[in-house]
């Protein structure tokens, strides 16, 4: 049995208390964690929990459940993924946060794994993963963090909500069923959906904005029926650093559904003059996302509610 021992740190400018608190709330980890498409807690202890993730690994989508036991006081916490996905047959580590002074810290991401039927090939495919995935996670955690006060400007989040006399399930499979939104969606010029695992979808797609130009767009979703269907971009707009959201669905008792759209953006600022011109600033980014984004929202918003009223017996 072959078991792979790895180590990769960074050297971040800021406390080591603030970090451990980053990496500790797991819910933000997609804002922070270029791979991270989704997290959410199965338990939830003082110390102890369970998670599940939904991550790329090598372009890739993959989704496993980990136990964390968090450690504040030593700023430590470890990692065990209980079924871990192929090719991968065990896959563990820590986080250590170790203080250099009172405004640095070195952060260690310690892992172990194996690889299933111990095979050389598939042990390789995890070293890459492991290996792009932590120094793009410790990259991005740095980034994080030291940009954090100087960054809020750069940082939008909004959402649009309709409501609709009509069923969430109906609502939910318009949404879900984008492979179909070529012909259902007038701002769709291009779609291409990949679901190799059920509920886990590879979503690219050429969109249309109000101005008339188009820009190409591929997304990792995660889906659970019939409420709530939450993304990320891992193929961008030039205007954009991130962009993850989600799509959330609450029917009432009278079989009333109010459905949301949710997006959270942070800009490039080095791509706003070529992309808006010489004398446009991040007010003007930030207005043009929110418009370009709400817009297209609110049109297959508009559109799900005429598809899920008109199924209403």
């Amino acid at each position: 049995m072959t078991v792979r021992e790895v180590e990769h740190d960074i050297t971040i400018d800021a406390p080591a208390a603030e970090v451990y608190r980053l990496i500790a709330d797991v819910e933000n980890w997609p804002r922070i964690f270029p791979p991270t498409v989704h997290v959410d807690h199965v338990e939830k202890g003082e110390r102890e929990e369970r998670i599940r993730i939904w991550a790329t690994a090598n372009g890739e989508a993959k989704n496993w459940t980990s136990r964390r036991t968090l450690d504040p006081e030593a700023l430590r916490i470890t990692f065990r993924q209980e079924v871990p996905a192929a090719p991968v047959a065990q896959m563990g580590g820590t986080w250590v946060i170790e203080a250099l002074d009172a405004r640095r810290c070195r952060v260690r991401l310690l892992h172990d794994y194996r690889a299933v039927d111990d095979d050389p090939d598939k042990l390789a495919w995890i070293d890459r993963a492991v290996d792009r995935n932590s120094r793009s996670e410790l990259d991005a955690l740095k980034a994080n963090v030291e940009l954090a006060t100087g960054s809020a400007e750069l940082t939008l989040s909004f959402e649009d909500s309709v409501t609709i006399n009509g069923s969430a399930k109906d609502v939910y499979d318009f949404i879900n069923e984008a492979q179909h939104w070529k012909q259902r969606l007038p701002h769709v010029a291009q779609v291409d959906l990949r679901e190799d695992t059920p509920g886990l979808q590879i979503l690219r797609m050429d969109t249309l904005t109000k101005d008339g130009s188009s820009h190409t767009t591929e997304s990792v979703r995660v889906c659970f029926p019939h409420h709530r269907i939450a993304y990320k971009q891992t193929t961008l707009p030039a205007l954009m650093k991130l962009h993850t959201g989600y799509w959330h669905l609450v029917e009432d008792a009278d079989g009333v559904t109010t459905a949301t759209s949710q997006h959270t953006v942070i800009l490039n600022a080095g791509n706003i003059p070529a992309i808006l011109g010489a004398d446009a600033d991040v007010r003007d980014a930030r207005e043009f996302i929110r418009n370009a984004l709400g817009t297209n929202s609110r049109a297959t918003l508009g559109y799900a509610r005429e598809y899920a009223e008109k199924a209403r017996p």
